[in-house]
């Protein structure tokens, strides 16, 4: 095995464990909503996304299995974000009124259930950098919802359309590996200003409630 000197192994080391910080992010997400303060809940959650956002380029940077071999690093991940992206939503959706009193423990049941196929496929990421099936982004859906105000029928039919496109193999982008979509400088630059101005506009219409700018809405 290749030696890897005492700084970059403390780097790799300090990189698992801002991966790791997403659960606890994840944590203090779940009490918000808890004692139901949402708004707080979903500043957590972008918190939460932003953190898987960047913490595989830093690996990937690092080199990470090289710099710290002892952690796998692809199940931390999956961990992490099977607590952020799929029971933190959930939660939500109990204790909300976003889907029917009556059909609520069933919709969100069907969620958890399709959410630990979708993350344990063994090709849920396909060679290309793409994922299999709806890749249980259920807080980008879940914070939406909070924001389009629909019916909690109309919530319903959407989620458990989601649940059932999480086994239909068809790709969805993978956000963070946007560079592998094209080889154009450009159009990698384009996407990743898109990718800001998405960010920027669910950041202001969190700053902005309870009041509901439909520009931003529409923008992210």
């Amino acid at each position: 095995m290749k030696k890897v000197n005492g700084f970059r192994r403390l780097i790799g080391w300090l990189i698992h464990a801002f991966t790791a910080s997403g659960a606890c992010v994840g944590l203090l997400c779940l009490l918000a909503i808890y004692q139901h303060n949402l708004l707080a809940a979903l500043w957590l959650m972008s918190a939460a996304i932003i953190i898987d956002a960047v913490d595989g380029m830093f690996a990937r940077m690092i080199k990470i299995k090289e710099a710290a071999p002892e952690i796998d690093g692809a199940l931390l991940d999956n961990i992490v974000d099977f607590v952020n992206y799929t029971i933190v939503p959930c939660f939500f959706l109990l204790v909300t009124n976003l889907l029917p009193e009556h059909w609520r423990l069933v919709c969100v049941m069907a969620i958890t259930f399709s959410s630990t196929y979708q993350f344990t496929q063994v090709d849920a990421k396909t060679t290309d950098h793409f994922f299999k099936g709806f890749p249980s982004y259920w807080n980008i859906a879940v914070f939406y919802l909070f924001f389009w105000q629909m019916s909690s029928m109309t919530n319903m039919i959407i989620l458990l359309s989601l649940a059932v496109l999480s086994f239909v193999p068809i790709k969805y982008v993978y956000p963070s590996r946007l560079d592998y979509l094209t080889s154009n400088k450009y159009l990698r630059f384009t996407m990743v200003i898109l990718t800001v101005l998405w960010g920027a506009a669910t950041s202001g219409l969190l700053w902005l409630y309870p009041q509901t700018n439909h520009f931003l809405v529409a923008v992210s």
